[in-house]
């Protein structure tokens, strides 16, 4: 992750920017290779010598829901937001508002989302885990709806237009919809036979 030392400065000052960057430094290698335990304890106490320091909020948030602790880490992806303006966390933000099954918070994490649109691949995360939050409701034609809306398979395909075409295949297969779930499946593996577990759900469907 990119650490902004004019951040932190602006945060904590220049006397304890160096130790704070350290530790942050310290807890980043520890989230790049998922020692979410480790990384943990660093980043609370960062958040309290620096609560105004969106780096140390967004790597807090991020470990917080990595470990599963969505209340905890809907308060630090908040205050990121609010600290950058930014929706680059929305989606995750968003899923963590669907994991406590809140899912009013989820369609307007959502729409903010798309309101900003910050890139394609943002968008389309976002848009994965508000269609996860209607099936979650039962609404499996709502959800794949949304997933199907405008979407256009591209010459060259991205890891964000596979994400989508897996988990349409997916709802179609829910919903009873298997040729259209098989075909989808087929491209997906097609494209890149190492995603997930595509080529496993292309031998289920025959």
């Amino acid at each position: 992750m990119h650490i902004d030392r004019d951040e932190l400065v602006r945060a904590v000052g220049s006397d304890v920017a160096t130790r704070v960057e350290r530790r942050l430094r310290e807890a980043a290698r520890a989230f790049d290779r998922e020692r979410f335990d480790e990384a943990l304890p660093k980043l609370r106490a960062l958040s309290r010598v620096a609560p105004t320091a969106a780096s140390v909020r967004e790597l807090y948030g991020l470990v917080l829901y990595r470990l599963g602790r969505w209340s905890e880490a809907v308060k630090e992806l908040e205050a990121f937001g609010l600290l950058t303006d930014s929706g680059e966390q929305h989606p995750v933000l968003a899923d963590c508002y669907r994991a406590l099954k809140r899912w009013d918070d989820v369609e307007r994490v959502w729409n903010e989302l798309r309101e900003i649109s910050p890139s394609a691949a943002l968008v389309n995360e976002g848009r994965l885990v508000m269609a996860g939050s209607l099936a979650d409701r039962g609404n499996l034609s709502g959800a794949i709806a949304l997933l199907a809306k405008g979407f256009r398979k591209p010459a060259r395909l991205a890891d964000h237009h596979l994400r989508r075409m897996y988990a349409l295949a997916d709802l179609y297969e829910r919903s009873g919809d298997l040729s259209r779930a098989r075909a989808l499946f087929r491209e997906v593996a097609s494209a890149d036979p190492d995603f997930v577990d595509v080529v496993d759900r292309v031998r289920s469907l025959g």
